[in-house]
């Protein structure tokens, strides 16, 4: 039985209990529509309205989990419309976050932005060995205020800093140690881990986790939104570097000196 999300990029696969939202657009390298991450709102509310589904998970194809949204702005055929909506409301992180049904992110691949948040977001992120993963906003511009909230929390306020600040990609094992995720497991046994994880929490009372997870939330802190999208809707910085990710230059922002590592993707 297959159920339909509203975006082409998706698919939802049910394995007993199990719901699987599998991200799955290797045209655009997994990247993210705002139908998908729409979409997978739509994934959690199905796992918490469906009496036969208890638990999520999330994953990705190939050598990619997700590399967050589609810088440019593309949408596929059979997208649905997105509901009436705007800013924040088609995010999926604090959906994800706040789902009373378990949520776990099986890491694939490449995960960064959007894809690292929801990985962060999850109840238990378990990565693969290959993966590796990276905070690219700012390279584009963007203030990004999950991030601001959420990485910190995880990490502590300087590994926040310099992962933010400097963009840098990392591996499984660094994003292990410093407690970006959780768990890491040989690639070929991402699936059965990540069904493991899921089956881990199952055995503990929904209403009193439901509460524990409210609570440990708390280390978040507030989400600075508003900053976030006046910044997208009014400055300069997003459009300039969205141009330049999409022209594979530096944008212009970085001193000569060190454009050549502006090309970074």
């Amino acid at each position: 039985m297959t159920d339909d999300l509203g975006a082409a990029g998706l698919r939802f696969e049910r394995d007993g209990a199990i719901g699987w939202c599998v991200i799955d657009r290797p045209g655009a390298r997994n990247a993210l529509t705002p139908a998908m991450y729409f979409g997978i709102r739509r994934a959690v509310k199905l796992v918490n309205t469906d009496p036969d589904l208890a638990a999520l998970i999330i994953t990705g194809t190939g050598d990619v989990f997700a590399p967050g949204g589609d810088l440019g702005s593309r949408s596929e055929p059979g997208d649905a419309p997105l509901p009436d909506l705007t800013g924040a409301d088609v995010l999926p992180f604090l959906t994800v976050r706040d789902s009373p049904a378990p949520v776990i992110a099986a890491v694939n691949g490449i995960c960064q932005a959007g894809g690292l948040l929801i990985a962060m977001m999850a109840d238990i992120a378990v990565a693969s060995d290959q993966a590796t993963f990276r905070v690219p906003e700012l390279l584009r511009g963007i203030p990004d205020a999950t991030y601001a909230a959420v990485l910190p929390a995880h990490v502590g306020l300087a590994v926040a800093r310099d992962l933010l600040l400097s963009a840098r990609r990392f591996d499984a094992a660094e994003a292990l140690r410093l407690g970006v995720i959780s768990r890491v497991v040989p690639h070929e046994e991402l699936r059965a881990a990540a069904v493991q994880a899921a089956g881990e929490i199952l055995q503990t009372a929904p209403e009193a986790r439901l509460h524990v997870k409210r609570m440990l939330h708390e280390a978040y802190g507030p989400i600075d939104y508003q900053t976030m999208f006046w910044s997208l809707q009014n400055s300069p910085e997003p459009r300039e570097g969205m141009r330049a990710f999409m022209e594979k230059r530096a944008p212009g922002w970085v001193p000569d000196q060190f454009a050549g590592d502006g090309t970074r993707r």
